[in-house]
């Protein structure tokens, strides 16, 4: 008997289009001698699928779905079956009123198998606002060539239960536990666990762990795909019953893989059947996080009906960096960029823009806004009986640029993209209705030090291997040297620098992980050794800014915590 994984990148409530994406899978697994597919976590609807979870019409399409998968797949792959993630109607009138759910489609029929026990309700998850958990675990009993299969049926959340491991766990049943007595095959864990950095091998250790609990072989299947600010990597795999990685799919891409199971019950796996299809090992980090910034520009624009995109090109390292992500992800023939030069932008910074473009291939447009500027000079000073000035006159030129950018995007149907950084966001060295438009902020979970370790990265022969894959020039500097060696400047007054009005980024960076990330105190930081001035101006600025970060571009998460769904300060607070 053969598994195949199916890693699929579905669109968030494309009931009718999900289910074409599962049936196409089951066809090809179907030829490469598979017996049962396995989908992702709500691989049905796409996750997550928030508030759509609420309309009854949905849900009855999803029905329409899976009946017409299962008479699909009845037609063309009578002998298959596949797990696909749905959700399970309760049929009472108690709130919530669905379960996260696995159905079993086959023989023209379909049928719930497993519901989910323990539901996350914790930074970007909000399942417990739509599920109610299930109180027992689930085992699929199989049989393929007079053999019977025992597989045990977790769905995301229910892996994570190791407290040792991970330091926490959600407040509910051992799912695993459950299964210890239940002598399984095969332990199959759909999920939808979002891109973080160092997530990969925790995931692949809480499955060895797994392993070794039940004495069988781990099959985990995530989805892929960015959805809103959400990135998933995919990454799937295999591991063995001694909890050894016998298979993996690739990071950031759509794969499907077909294992064989051992001919025994406890026999090892032998590995993959199709090697060429599978990652022999994974991307380092710098990588898997370019790559996932990569998909989630990518997927954004593509699912929210844009095909070119636009951003400002400064000369500085984040809007280099951005440029390089999104042409990675879109084309250099679908991204224009936009140099808009003042009185204070040094011909360095527009030499270097200009050169980046050069490499990148991109179209280039330049408009100076010097004019501009005495334009709202004039006009400002009767009102202010002066002329602005000191940050009202920085902010000006960034909401010039802001407003140009808007008016290009919106005349030419772009999606505007975002250049600046978690540092920035999280301190509010920033401008609303300025630097802060867009559609989309791809950096904005990266903090400058990040931003720098990644540019070095990109612009060192360990990249070239990714940028050729991802369609960029393989050889010499990308971002350029002298982008990456240049002090932070925002260039809205002679002589700036960044260190001008914040710490350097060397030490803001740690102060802000520990406050945002941690959840450290100011006092916490200063017994551990930090300046504690420094403790308590970085937290007055991050809770100052709140206001502008409730405004901002939806963020691509990749930390453990982003400035998005999973962020929720109040604004008036102390």
């Amino acid at each position: 008997m053969r598994l195949a994984l199916a890693q699929l990148n579905p669109v968030v409530g494309d009931l009718v289009g999900n289910g074409e994406r599962i049936f196409n899978s089951c066809r090809q697994a179907h030829t490469e001698g598979a017996s049962l597919v396995l989908t992702p976590e709500l691989s049905l609807w796409g996750y997550p699928p928030r508030d759509l979870l609420l309309l009854p019409a949905r849900l009855q399409q999803q029905d329409r779905a899976l009946d017409r998968l299962a008479s699909d797949l009845a037609r063309d792959c009578p002998d298959l079956g596949v797990l696909v993630g749905m959700a399970e109607p309760s049929g009472d009138a108690q709130l919530p009123n669905l379960h996260n759910a696995i159905a079993l489609v086959q023989g023209g029929q379909w049928r719930v198998v497993a519901r989910k026990q323990l539901l996350p309700s914790y930074d970007v998850f909000d399942e417990r606002r739509y599920f109610r958990p299930a109180s027992t675990p689930a085992v699929l009993e199989l049989t393929w060539g007079g053999r019977s299969l025992r597989l045990g049926l977790t769905i995301c959340e229910d892996l994570w239960v190791e407290e040792e491991l991970l330091g926490h766990r959600l407040a509910g049943p051992d799912p695993l536990a459950a299964l210890q007595s239940q002598r399984l095959d095969v332990l199959v864990n759909h999920s939808a666990s979002p891109f973080g950095q160092g997530k990969l091998a925790l995931r692949q250790e809480l499955a060895v762990r797994a392993a070794q609990r039940l004495n069988c072989p781990v099959v985990y299947v995530n989805q892929v795909g960015g959805n809103d600010e959400l990135v998933f990597d995919g990454a799937s795999f295999v591991v063995d019953g001694n909890g050894a990685v016998v298979a993996r799919l690739p990071c950031c891409a759509e794969a499907l893989l077909v294992w064989p199971l051992p001919s025994e019950a406890g026999a090892l796996a032998q590995g993959p059947s199709l090697p060429h299809q599978a990652a022999p090992s994974p991307p380092q980090p710098l990588e898997q996080l370019l790559l996932a910034l990569v998909l989630g520009v990518r997927d954004y624009a593509r699912k929210c009906g844009f095909r070119r995109a636009l951003l400002g090109l400064s000369g500085g390292i984040d809007s280099a960096l951005v440029a390089v992500i999104a042409t990675a992800a879109l084309g250099a023939d679908q991204l224009l960029a936009l140099l808009m030069p003042s009185p204070w932008s040094s011909a360095g910074s527009i030499h270097d823009a200009e050169a980046l473009a050069r490499r990148l291939g991109l179209a280039t447009r330049t408009v100076p806004i010097s004019a501009l500027m005495v334009g709202f000079d004039t006009a400002l000073t009767p009102a202010l009986s002066q002329p602005p000035e000191g940050l009202t006159a920085e902010n000006l030129q960034s909401r010039i640029r802001g407003t140009l950018l808007m008016a290009m995007a919106n005349q030419q149907g772009r999606l505007l993209l975002s250049t600046g950084n978690k540092s920035e966001l999280a301190v509010g060295y920033c401008t609303l209705y300025g630097d802060m438009n867009g559609g989309l902020s791809v950096i904005g979970d990266l903090y400058k030090t990040t931003v720098f370790r990644l540019c070095a990265w990109l612009d060192s022969p360990a990249s070239q291997v990714c940028r050729q894959a991802l369609g960029l020039p393989r050889e010499g500097e990308l971002i350029g040297a002298a982008i990456r060696l240049k002090p932070p400047s925002a260039e809205l007054q002679p002589n700036q620098r960044d260190s001008d009005s914040l710490p350097d980024y060397a030490l803001l960076d740690p102060v802000l992980k520990a406050l945002v990330e941690h959840r450290h105190s100011p006092e916490q930081l200063a017994a551990e050794g930090t300046d504690p001035q420094l403790a308590q101006r970085v937290m007055a600025l991050l809770q100052r800014a709140e206001f502008k970060r409730r405004q901002a571009a939806p963020v691509l998460k990749v930390s453990s915590q982003a400035f998005g769904s999973g962020w929720r300060m109040p604004i008036a607070a102390v």
